[in-house]
């Protein structure tokens, strides 16, 4: 019986989550459209090894600084390696930096901003002042100043992206939590005796939920260009290992960079960050219900 009961709840989630979906395609195709144009770059990144048609970090002499044919798509680059499959291993370090740096810096500015917007007083004026001193600098300098002091390697890249990102999300939910502990449910709940832990759990923190989402969906876009710019500026990911940064540094040194080099990386980077901004656009507005039916 109780199988049977958690099978139904099961299916009613699934079909839900179905219907969410379908619903969401129908009013925005457009933005659906975007959404299924990350998902085809998660594939190919997911599925290197076996689509990519050479190894990426393996040179051939006998092909450098080749132009687009039969045998490489995209060229190939100073040191014969097939620009193809740099790319599509390089979708791999672009996209996993973009996505753990976000959801880091999402999950810890949403806690700061939660705590700070409910508790209030006094530690809510020292946190908006230390985060105010953190958005006085740009977020790309202050990515690069910490790679700089912490060494560059794939990690501090992600955690120097992920303190950039924090800023910014708890001034969003910091407000979001302000507006919610103001309601009446949160005021029903104090009188009942709820403490202030359940209260912030049941209460204010779904509210920020769709907050989160859109700031997800549209910081990746802004973390995948300020990845790029690291690695174009020589402190990102460390060769051979490529990024579609990288692959714009290395095309640099040239006196007259070859057009493939530049092209393609730039292409994927600017697909990649469009797809991003216009499907977080797209989940914006789904979830807020004052924008539903305008676009």
């Amino acid at each position: 019986m109780e199988s049977t009961l958690a099978e139904r709840a099961t299916q009613t989630r699934m079909s839900k989550s179905a219907d969410a979906v379908g619903n969401f395609v129908r009013r925005s195709p457009w933005h659906a459209f975007w959404g299924l144009v990350i998902i085809v770059l998660v594939a190919m990144a997911a599925l290197a090894p076996v689509i990519a048609p050479y190894d990426p970090i393996a040179p051939d002499v006998g092909r450098m600084r080749l132009a687009p044919d039969s045998q490489n798509w995209t060229g190939t680059d100073i040191v014969g390696r097939d620009v193809t499959s740099r790319l599509i291993y390089g979708a791999r370090a672009s996209l996993f930096i973009a996505v753990s740096s976000v959801l880091v810096g999402t999950l810890i500015g949403g806690v700061w901003g939660l705590i700070s917007g409910f508790v209030g007083g006094k530690f809510d004026l020292l946190s908006e002042r230390f985060v105010e001193i953190l958005l006085a600098l740009p977020g790309l300098i202050l990515a690069y100043l910490l790679v700089l002091v912490l060494g560059a390697n794939f990690w501090t890249v992600i955690g120097a992206l992920a303190i950039s990102r924090v800023p910014t999300v708890v001034r969003v939910i910091r407000s979001v939590a302000l507006s919610v502990r103001e309601s009446m449910y949160v005021d029903a709940a104090l009188t009942i005796g709820a403490s202030q832990a359940r209260i912030v759990w049941k209460h204010i923190a779904p509210q920020c939920i769709a907050p989160l989402i859109v700031l997800i969906t549209v910081d990746i876009g802004g973390v995948i260009i300020a990845e790029a710019s690291l690695s174009y500026l020589g402190v990102g990911i460390a060769p051979p290992t490529p990024s579609w940064g990288r692959m714009l540094g290395d095309a640099n040194p040239t006196l007259y960079p070859m057009w493939w080099l530049v092209a393609f990386p730039g292409l994927l980077i600017t697909l990649t960050v469009l797809a991003f901004n216009l499907f977080g656009d797209g989940i914006r507005d789904a979830l807020d219900p004052r924008l539903r039916g305008t676009t």
